[in-house]
């Protein structure tokens, strides 16, 4: 482990420095930056799942940067300085969010920073599929001549593209499939017709609809279990014979034992990036039956994988610890609550002094009342604030009246809070 003791004015606390562990490879552009804003940064690329808890408890950072690297309960609870999680990708389904919630540590991500990375692998597939490029490379290799055979390619433009998960990804898919004169349709579960038309594709109601009409689907769906065989026996039976398939975002949305038989008796072709069963590590063994099959190819699922997106992945991660560091905001995160038990917002207007809000939350306190969410805003002058508090249940008149005695305060007013659905 390499450990870059350089600390400078940004990122500070009261215990020092703050202290960043790296435990997948990195844009140097972003560990530098990183020691840029201060950091003590300790980069460790090689740490692995069965590792990364040891180092947690031996170096006690405040932030944790992960690629791929699995964040368990067991790493979260190592070390009680740890504060944030940042992911740099987009996926966050390594990360024991629910852990790492428990304990107050926030979990950002670094969205759409490798979109066009991924985009551009996709598009790399189908075109290798319909012009079924590796099988030709393997036969000149071979000294073989085969232009009647591999002349048989039916070509893209006027075909359908089906996009399945249009996130940044699979806009980005899409447009370059429109640049080849492809009619364009996506389905992704909360896609509605005016979504789609905004980014100017046909809007399918249903998966099985967009398996019907489709020649080529590019599948960027979002993670989740609720994603696993997505793609599954009846939307590869719906698909047209000879369709190709290409996947670029997990390999557990495709069901792999469906789809072996689509390829055999279908003539399906396939371009995956993302597998089942992938190595933990960057080298390793690979014995995925899937890619024996002569209508498969395959990549080392290293779709984001372009200097290009590790740059700008690497730049989002800096942004979002220097935010954290300097401004305690945490850009893209993705455990805050979406809703809390919050009934009641009492406003609180007052001087400025201290001791104004301990007032308030000691009568909240004594009263059983509890502060779900809060934030106090200072006026021109730091003469007085306004304390926006989110209560769980409404005070009384009495409770309100015994706020109001501190001489500071200002006014203290209740309105209900109201959820939009």
């Amino acid at each position: 482990m390499t450990a870059f003791a350089t600390p400078g004015p940004s990122a500070t606390n009261l215990a020092g420095p703050a202290k960043v562990l790296v435990c997948d490879a990195l844009a140097k552009s972003g560990l530098d930056a990183l020691r840029g804003l201060g950091c003590i940064v300790m980069n460790d690329p090689e740490l692995g799942e069965a590792t990364l808890a040891r180092a947690v408890k031996d170096t006690g950072p405040d932030v944790l940067i992960t690629g791929n690297t699995p964040v368990s309960a067991e790493v979260i609870e190592a070390s009680p300085r740890l504060a944030m999680i940042v992911v740099a990708g987009t996926s966050t389904d390594h990360v024991d969010i629910a852990a790492a919630s428990r304990r107050g540590i926030f979990v950002a991500n670094c969205p759409g920073r490798n979109a066009t990375a991924v985009a551009e692998l996709a598009w790399a597939l189908i075109l290798a599929c319909d012009r079924r490029i590796p099988e030709q490379t393997v036969a000149l290799r071979a000294g073989q001549w085969k232009q009647r055979e591999f002349a048989q390619a039916v070509g893209l433009h006027g075909r359908t593209l089906g996009i399945v998960g249009l996130g940044q990804v699979g806009q980005e898919v899409a447009q370059i499939g429109r640049a080849f004169g492809m009619d364009v349709i996506a389905w992704s579960r909360n896609l509605t017709e005016e979504k789609a038309l905004e980014h100017s594709c046909g809007f399918c109601a249903s998966l099985i609809n967009l398996a019907k009409l489709s020649d080529v689907v590019s599948i960027s769906a979002g993670g989740g279990d609720d994603s696993d065989n997505l793609i599954n026996e009846k939307f590869l039976a719906a698909l047209k014979p000879g369709a190709i398939l290409v996947n670029t975002s997990r390999g557990a949305v495709i069901d792999q034992a469906a789809l072996t038989n689509a390829v055999r008796t279908r003539g399906l072709r396939a371009g995956l990036d993302v597998w089942a069963n992938e190595p933990d590590g960057t080298e390793g063994s690979f014995a995925d039956p899937l890619v024996q099959e002569p209508g498969v190819i395959g990549t080392h699922h290293i779709g984001a994988l372009t200097e290009q997106a590790q740059r700008a992945v690497a730049d989002e991660v800096v942004r979002v610890v220097r935010a954290w560091a300097e401004r305690g905001h945490v850009p893209h995160c993705v455990n805050r609550a979406v809703a809390t038990p919050a009934t009641t917002l009492l406003a609180v207007r007052h001087v400025n002094r201290p001791g104004v809000l301990a007032h308030v939350f000691e009568t909240l306190g004594q009263a059983g009342i509890n502060v779900e969410e809060m934030e106090n805003i200072v006026y021109a002058g730091g003469e007085a604030g306004l304390a926006r508090i989110q209560l769980d249940r409404t005070p009384s008149e009495e409770q309100l009246s015994a706020i109001r005695t501190n001489a500071n305060i200002l006014s203290a007013t209740l309105s209900t809070i109201t959820r939009r659905m």
